[in-house]
């Protein structure tokens, strides 16, 4: 067992490249993703964001909150982006994710870069895949199983 942090948010967008809405909680599915997603189904099933590395935006001067980079769930107590590719975490009581990417190319008509003329997630942008499904909502734990 490792490091733990919490859930802040779950969020879901129907559109891919488009800020995500913060829900009251998710369905995550095995090998899918989060159910209703744009992204559930595809290769980067999950995306993942610490709070903190929306809080380094924010000093810019620019309101942005979970969701607004477009990742699914943001999280607070955890250093993401420094997690190794194959890290486990386990969300919540039932979930278990694995760290597939770090970072991404940021695509052109990315609505965040656009607003702020900056974006975090091609850096700090976790992606994972669904190992075991389960509910998810914020305040749950997010426990480092093994890096």
């Amino acid at each position: 067992m490792g490091a733990t942090g919490r859930l802040v948010a779950v969020c879901l967008s129907e559109k891919s490249g488009t800020r995500k809405t913060p829900v009251s909680a998710g369905l995550l599915r095995k090998e899918h993703g989060l159910v209703g997603d744009a992204h559930a189904g595809t290769g980067r099933q999950v995306s993942l964001l610490a709070v903190e590395s929306i809080e380094k935006m924010r000093q810019t001067g620019i309101s942005l909150g979970p969701g607004d980079f477009a990742e699914n769930l943001t999280t607070s107590g955890l250093v993401l982006h420094t997690l190794p590719i194959g890290a486990r975490l386990r969300v919540g009581s039932e979930a278990l994710l694995e760290i597939t990417q770090i970072g991404k190319e940021c695509h052109a008509d990315c609505e965040i870069r656009r607003l702020t003329g900056d974006c975090i997630m091609p850096v700090e942008g976790v992606f994972a895949r669904v190992m075991l499904g389960g509910e998810v909502k914020a305040g749950d734990p997010v426990e480092v199983m093994d890096a």
